[in-house]
């Protein structure tokens, strides 16, 4: 209805109520949204990095009460099995665990050969781990830990299991998903190849987080581009801004001003979990979304011009080239 997108627009256009509790809230009344409990996934199988805490483990639980077999993953082996054994006993559902760091390669190969040897089938894999870092760090290939654990590694693992999913697609008579979990803060970043990582003398946190949020949301369009045509959905979602352990973290200022109007992790993963069931998420391909409405990735004309389809061919050469070397 035209009132309905009315209030959406009112709230999108000035940036701040949209992503707060205010329009969670608002769009949730306004639009008579389903329950997530409504959601059928039984018989599933969904993958789900960095479901430790946060967003991912609020996801990971509301998968489960749907009827999906989850796995989580975390970078600490003992707190990844901690988390997947406190989330089965509250939600009365087994959560499977396996320990990756995603800015790992050989770790981020592990967890796929552990997917593929222990399911003979793949319905989602939701890219949900990332972190903003203060202080610029390094994997042991070398490459800057933000861009490595936020587009290298999640590339590796749709690269490795795309094959399982498209299987999946077929057998399921429905797609498959591939889900990316990024943030608005890629409004505030052009598309960049050469400054993709930034160096020690360069170095902001907020900014390199920015660079490979937006890099995965062009990813994530080049993806359904090239392999949605196997069956496979490839879809973005930003939460808004939720007050989990990974803002107070790294950014103590910002959620004690916004405070009581930050989302829960709950309400940060409604739109990923809505989503990983719901029939709007198969009529289309590429979607970026924010309060289960389909979203431009611009809002600035700096951003758009920046996205070339050259600049789009180099990034996906870079990001391949750095993901597949042995």
């Amino acid at each position: 209805m035209v009132w309905k997108r009315l209030v959406d627009a009112a709230l999108e256009v000035p940036i701040a109520p949209s992503f707060t509790r205010l329009g969670y809230d608002v769009r949730k009344a306004t639009e008579g949204w389903s329950s997530l409990d409504d959601l059928d996934l039984a018989g599933r199988v969904v993958l789900l990095t960095g479901g430790t805490s946060g967003i991912g483990r609020a996801a990971a639980a509301q998968l489960a009460r749907c009827g999906a077999s989850v796995t989580i993953t975390g970078r600490s082996p003992e707190r990844t099995a901690a988390a997947a054994a406190e989330l089965s006993a509250e939600i009365g559902i087994e959560i499977h665990a396996h320990a990756a760091d995603m800015g790992e390669l050989d770790q981020v190969r592990a967890l796929a050969d552990h997917m593929l040897t222990s399911h003979d089938r793949l319905d989602a894999v939701i890219h949900n781990a990332g972190a903003l870092s203060a202080e610029r760090t390094l994997t042991s290939a070398g490459s800057e830990a933000t861009v490595a654990s936020q587009v290298y590694g999640p590339f590796l693992l749709t690269h490795l299991l795309l094959d399982r999913l498209a299987e999946t697609a077929d057998d399921a008579r429905r797609r498959s998903l591939v889900l990316t979990m990024s943030s608005g803060g890629m409004y505030a970043a052009q598309l960049s190849v050469k400054g993709l990582e930034m160096t020690d003398a360069d170095y902001n946190g907020t900014n390199q987080y920015a660079i490979a949020k937006r890099a995965q949301v062009t990813l994530n369009e080049m993806w359904a581009d090239r392999f949605g045509d196997r069956g496979v959905q490839f879809h973005a979602v930003h939460p808004g801004w939720a007050d989990t352990p990974g803002v107070a973290d790294a950014l103590p200022g910002f959620g004690r001003f916004v405070g009581p109007l930050l989302r829960t992790p709950e309400q940060g993963a409604d739109t990923i979990v809505w989503l990983a069931g719901a029939p709007e998420a198969l009529e289309e391909n590429g979607g970026f979304w924010h309060d289960r409405r389909r979203r431009s990735i611009h809002k600035t004309p700096f951003s758009h011009q920046a996205d070339t389809t050259e600049r789009r061919r180099r990034l996906w050469d870079v990001v391949e080239a750095a993901a597949l070397r042995p």
